[in-house]
């Protein structure tokens, strides 16, 4: 069964009288290149397992099961259980259960289904969970690796480096957790319905420690959030709301030049290593003035 043929999709749903969610962000592909590339660059091998999420209506589920030891797939829509059960028929490694990424223990979940074998997850992501679930994969702490597809200008927001338009908060926090690459972008026309931008396949790979050393780790992210949530401010002036009103202005100005940092600096030209110096700067200056 094709999975990946429009006129197979449409027989399949129809047959099961299944309609597209907007609400859900359901996009069926329909270039069989894509999946089959995906299951081949996630890491995933017999020895191993993939943990899918949102399996759709199973192309890539299908793929997973020829490249991994095992197989078990999160669909939080009902009605496309009796599809799965059609479309994955011959697919005896795998395993659909039904669950929403965002409130499942996905740590939980791999040792019940996996017990303590390497696992790898994959998924399509609708554009409205994104970050959500990609924070929900990373900090579950589970996988050997998180091979997604987004859409482009996502993936490059994840990727991006520090000086760029595309750099954010998200960035750093990916970043900090994990390396991230694009392997390849699938354009807009491989799906159905086709949505209005292209995607982008990312893999990340979860670092044994991260990217950077902090004192407070709480701190360093009330920091990264703070200079992006007003970007267009200097440093200095950004950060501020990061200490709850516990360092004035001034002492923020000594703090950043303290750093090395130029006092006009804006906080999208920082490095995660800059940033992990700034804060621990800062937990340093906030316990003394504790004492």
């Amino acid at each position: 069964m094709g999975l990946c043929d429009i006129h197979v999709i449409k027989d399949v749903l129809g047959r099961h009288g299944f309609h597209f969610s907007k609400s859900l962000g359901q996009n069926f592909l329909t270039a069989q290149w894509v999946p089959e590339r995906i299951a081949a660059e996630c890491g995933a091998d017999k020895e191993s397992c993939a943990l899918e999420v949102g399996p759709g209506m199973g192309c890539l589920t299908n793929e997973l099961s020829k490249t991994a030891g095992q197989v078990v797939a999160i669909e939080l829509d009902r009605a496309l259980f009796p599809v799965l059960e059609e479309t994955l028929a011959d697919c005896e490694n795998v395993e659909v259960v039904h669950g929403d990424v965002l409130k499942t223990d996905l740590a939980a979940l791999c040792r019940e289904k996996f017990g303590d074998r390497k696992v790898y997850a994959c998924a399509n992501l609708p554009y409205y969970i994104t970050t959500p679930a990609i924070s929900a994969l990373l900090d579950s702490g589970a996988f050997s690796g998180v091979t997604v597809m987004v859409q482009k200008e996502v993936a490059q927001r994840i990727c991006a480096a520090a000086g760029s338009s595309d750099y954010s908060a998200f960035s750093i926090y990916v970043q900090y957790h994990a390396e991230a690459r694009i392997l390849f972008d699938v354009p807009a026309g491989c799906f159905v319905p086709q949505p209005k931008v292209d995607s982008a396949v990312i893999r990340l790979t979860p670092r044994e420690t991260p990217a950077v050393a902090v004192r407070n780790e709480k701190l360093f992210f009330a920091i990264v959030r703070a200079a992006f949530n007003q970007r267009r401010k200097t440093l200095v002036n950004a950060i501020q709301p990061a200490f709850g009103g516990r360092l004035d202005k001034d002492e923020i100005l000594s703090l950043v030049t303290s750093c090395g940092l130029d006092v006009r600096v804006r906080g999208e030209r920082l490095t995660i290593a800059e940033y992990g110096a700034l804060a621990d700067a800062a937990e340093r200056l906030l316990q003394s003035k504790q004492q």
